[in-house]
């Protein structure tokens, strides 16, 4: 397969747009990676129109997707955790085309994770971690218990990714083998509520009450890039004026992260007054 690709990629390579190409094959290790394919190819380029696009060859009862990405949408992934395989393909994959270095230099990055960029990652996964507990606690209030239950799997997918992110790691696609080897505080409240024999509203009342010990620990440290940003000026942020640039990456999660940050009063409330009788604008800064 991969002489059947190679002219494919050779051809991309002699682009100077192309900074780097790697390869990844299906394995038993790796088969969760590659889509159900037999190979996925990644090249990473600069000035083009398209910033994604993704072909599909077949050859020899063999399959592969060429996966074209440019620069800038590639960061975007790794940075928002836009598109997980792509880290791990860069990670994991044979490099078969390496201009300057770009894509060692590349993977050397990621493996080593930088705070700012890991700070990012945890704001993101612990705002999706509180939106999605905060809808269990209301299905399970509201009875839904099913529902709830889902919301509760869900809300641990994200603890898991953010246990991960903590660790200094990026989250996988089996995120749970990755949680099992370095947080098992976590891996154990998902391992309890999979095999656990109670009904299903006791064994969500269970966990809803677990889940906000470990949140409300997890709470200060995850939101460090939310709490710099607001450090930028010393008057409190009307919630207008925190969906800035700075916080686009996780803005759709934004009021539940600052729904919860009052509620455990790491941020405070400020009430301004309005034209309107007994209206106040409601504002927040760090509390001191």
């Amino acid at each position: 397969m991969e002489n059947f690709l190679r002219p494919i990629y050779q051809e991309r390579a002699s682009n100077q747009n192309t900074k780097g190409i790697t390869m990844i094959e299906k394995t038993t290790q790796h088969s969760t990676l590659t889509d159900s394919f037999d190979i996925i190819m990644l090249i990473i380029v600069t000035d083009v129109d398209q910033a994604w696009q993704v072909k599909h060859y077949e050859f020899e009862g063999k399959t592969a997707a060429l996966h074209t990405v440019r620069e800038d949408m590639l960061m975007n992934w790794i940075d928002t955790s836009g598109y997980r395989a792509a880290v791990e393909w860069i990670i994991e994959g044979q490099i078969v085309f390496d201009r300057n270095e770009y894509m060692s230099n590349l993977r050397n990055q990621l493996r080593e994770f930088p705070n700012t960029k890991r700070d990012l990652r945890k704001v993101i996964e612990f705002g999706k971690l509180i939106k999605s507990y905060t809808e269990a606690k209301n299905l399970f209030e509201m009875e839904d218990f099913k529902d709830a239950h889902s919301k509760i799997m869900n809300s641990l997918l994200h603890l898991a990714r953010l246990a991960v992110i903590e660790k200094g790691y990026y989250p996988e696609v089996t995120v749970w083998s990755q949680v099992k080897k370095i947080d098992l505080e976590v891996y154990k409240l998902y391992e309890e509520f999979i095999e656990s024999n109670e009904e299903i509203s006791k064994k969500a009342e269970l966990m809803i009450l677990a889940m906000e010990y470990v949140i409300s620990n997890r709470a200060r440290t995850s939101v460090n890039h939310l709490l710099t940003v607001m450090q930028t000026k010393e008057s409190e942020w009307s919630f207008a004026e925190l969906t800035n640039e700075d916080t686009q990456a996780y803005i759709l999660d934004l009021a539940a992260i600052i729904s919860y940050l009052a509620e455990k009063e790491i941020i405070e409330i400020v009430l301004e007054p309005t034209k309107g009788i007994d209206v106040h604008q409601r504002k927040y800064k760090i509390k001191s």
